[in-house]
């Protein structure tokens, strides 16, 4: 029985050890693993994340490329389109001032026409945004600084928004503001499209349905400058001449009147000055996506850098553990 009991206290203790040297056990196993097999899965898991950055890599700089390539034919449109924009209002201009001087010229697109009696005519405001995103801080600048100007003028945001592009129109729908309308002309806006949307501005403007028309879009300045600008559409105001001019006294006669000219200038005008905007939104979304694109790119060349280093210290380590164990191995042998 003593022996009974031995055993029993020494199968109690047994257990007591063995239960005990199974926490021990764990603890041993749970560092051996640490030890050998972390670096291991370390290694893993470092070489899923080269290849992921790798990929990354790939994809930005082919979006860079495209996006260069884009550039470089928006930029074109926008810069040949604007010595025709700029000759149509330096005609606006002049027949304006001999119309002044001479009989006083006018049009419904310079002053508005009378709105229908009982009718109240609303503003309405274009905001120009991207259909896509991944271009920096582009359609973040244009959508505060549309935020900001009907913050500033509560008759703008009361009145008519229509947006261009799907990053503002989920802006807004965010926001809670109603939208009047929702365009999308893609990254090569055509003539025609703008014309159309320019001719249903002027037709509205003209019956009374709204009293101004004002575009918020970047406006392209250069490849490394563009800025949000609110630009007011209609009414229609030609550019006054430029303060160091001087007027050389020449007398204009024109045929057909200058009622008649306007009547064709005004409404060309108006069309050019939209599909500039429109130009100079494209082009500078295209800047911001290469210059974005080109960060994300060198950024992810960085990390992959900085990942191959901890892999390779990760793989010496590893190296290292198992020369150490094949070398305790081997003298717990002799």
């Amino acid at each position: 029985m003593a022996l009974s009991s031995t055993d029993s206290s020494f199968r109690t203790k047994g257990s007591t050890i063995r239960s005990s040297g199974s926490v021990f056990g764990r603890a041993v196993v749970a560092s051996a693993t640490a030890y050998t097999c972390g670096p291991m899965g370390k290694t893993r898991e470092i070489k899923k994340r080269i290849k992921a950055v790798g990929n990354i890599r790939r994809i930005t700089n082919t979006m860079r490329m495209i996006a260069t390539s884009k550039f470089a034919r928006a930029q074109q449109r926008a810069t040949a389109s604007k010595p025709y924009t700029e000759g149509v209002f330096e005609l606006v201009r002049k027949i304006g001032e001999a119309g002044g001087s001479g009989g006083g010229a006018s049009h419904p697109l310079l002053g508005g026409a009378p709105g229908k009696p009982g009718s109240v005519a609303r503003e309405l405001t274009l905001v120009i945004t991207s259909d896509r995103g991944l271009c920096g801080p582009y359609n973040s600048s244009v959508l505060r600084t549309a935020m900001a100007h009907f913050r500033a003028s509560p008759v703008a945001k009361s009145g008519q928004i229509e947006v261009v592009g799907r990053k503002g129109a989920g802006f807004f729908k965010f926001a809670e503001v109603p939208i009047a309308a929702m365009h999308s002309f893609g990254d090569k806006a055509e003539y025609a499209q703008i014309e159309r949307l320019a001719q249903s501005y002027m037709d509205r403007f003209i019956a009374g349905e709204i009293s101004k028309v004002t575009i918020i879009f970047m406006k392209f300045l250069s490849a490394g400058r563009q800025r949000p600008e609110v630009m007011q559409l209609l009414p229609l105001s030609a550019p006054e001449s430029k303060s160091g001019e001087k007027k050389a006294g020449v007398e204009y006669e024109f045929s057909p009147p200058a009622e008649q000219l306007l009547a064709t200038l005004l409404p060309a005008a108006v069309k050019a000055t939209l599909f500039q905007a429109f130009s100079d939104a494209i082009v500078s979304e295209h800047v911001a996506r290469m210059v974005a694109m080109k960060s994300a790119t060198d950024n992810a060349g960085k990390m992959g850098k900085r990942f191959t280093r901890q892999y390779n210290r990760a793989r010496q380590a590893q190296i290292t553990t198992e020369l150490t164990e094949i070398i305790s191995g081997a003298a717990a042998l002799e």
